[in-house]
């Protein structure tokens, strides 16, 4: 039976970390909301460059080099490139690990091809890297920091890798912010871009021709998915990592309870045990 001072050590150290988590619960609740914000905003954007992009291909379909687009071109998918997004950190439940597994499955469902993986948030770096991917790219240490000039970068990169043939498709896994209590997740295919369907023809009127003013906004579109997947994931893990540490204070606190309840039975124990002992010698001594 444990001694009421190690009881009392271990009851100190459980506080302890209750307040730690406490505090992060409270940094990624204010983090939480700025992210929440600029992942929300741009959402609208990514709809409406998404719509115009739908009514210039139909403009641009009448023309017999609207297909032509390097960003468009369909190949058998020999050669793919996995662009993931976790997080630097872990203390955020299952964030990191649900899409680890959802990635994992891809690669076991795609054994025969050519895996290759750009790898941004170093929770998904150190995993590949045990297990001997092959990567182009890892970007860690980004996410506190995120701006346009960072995610333009990997997409150019993307778009140059996939123009040149050196891949034949890309995926993106991510989680997207749905809501504080669960992110979800997200397996895309960036490239080859699938043209969405127009909604109904929209009368532009085209100081370039159709199929120019297309090859203009692909690259733009994968910018667009890139830098929305990276405002979408720092959301999701803001706010994976404040619902974990909430329940990590609430078990934080059964614990307590738990040990103060034991606590007082030993000590209650230990004050029977000495009076018996002083009734036993006051008797014997009678």
């Amino acid at each position: 039976m444990p001694s009421l001072i190690d009881i009392r050590r271990r009851v100190r150290s459980v506080r302890n970390t209750q307040q730690i988590t406490k505090a992060m619960k409270m940094i990624s609740a204010a983090r939480l909301r700025k992210a929440q914000e600029r992942a929300l905003a741009a959402r609208p954007y990514g709809a409406m460059l998404r719509q115009i992009l739908a009514n210039v291909a139909e403009a641009a379909g009448q023309s017999p080099d609207a297909g032509a687009h390097p960003l468009l071109a369909q190949r058998p998918e020999k050669k793919i490139l996995v662009v993931m997004i976790t997080a630097d950190r872990g203390l955020a439940g299952g964030f990191n690990a649900n899409l680890l597994k959802l990635a994992q499955r891809f690669v076991n469902d795609h054994k025969g091809a050519d895996l290759s993986f750009e790898l941004i948030g170093r929770k998904g770096r150190d995993y590949f890297r045990k297990r001997g991917a092959r990567m182009t790219g890892e970007h860690l240490d980004m996410m506190q920091n995120l701006n346009v000039a960072y995610a333009n970068k990997i997409a150019d990169s993307i778009i140059e890798r996939f123009s040149a043939g050196e891949v034949d498709a890309v995926y993106l896994f991510v989680n997207e912010f749905k809501s504080v209590m669960a992110p979800t997740l997200a397996e895309t295919r960036l490239l080859p871009i699938e043209v969405p369907q127009s909604q109904g023809a929209v009368d532009y009127i085209y100081e370039q021709k159709p199929e120019e003013l297309l090859g203009t906004l692909l690259p733009r579109y994968i910018r667009l998915q890139i830098y929305r997947a990276l405002l979408e994931s720092v959301a999701a893990e803001h706010a994976a990592r404040m619902s974990a540490m909430d329940a990590a204070s609430s078990n934080a606190s059964d614990v307590i309870d738990k040990l103060t309840l034991y606590m007082n039975r030993v000590r209650q124990a230990s004050i029977t045990r000495e009076i018996i002992e002083i009734v036993s010698g006051a008797a014997a001594l009678g």
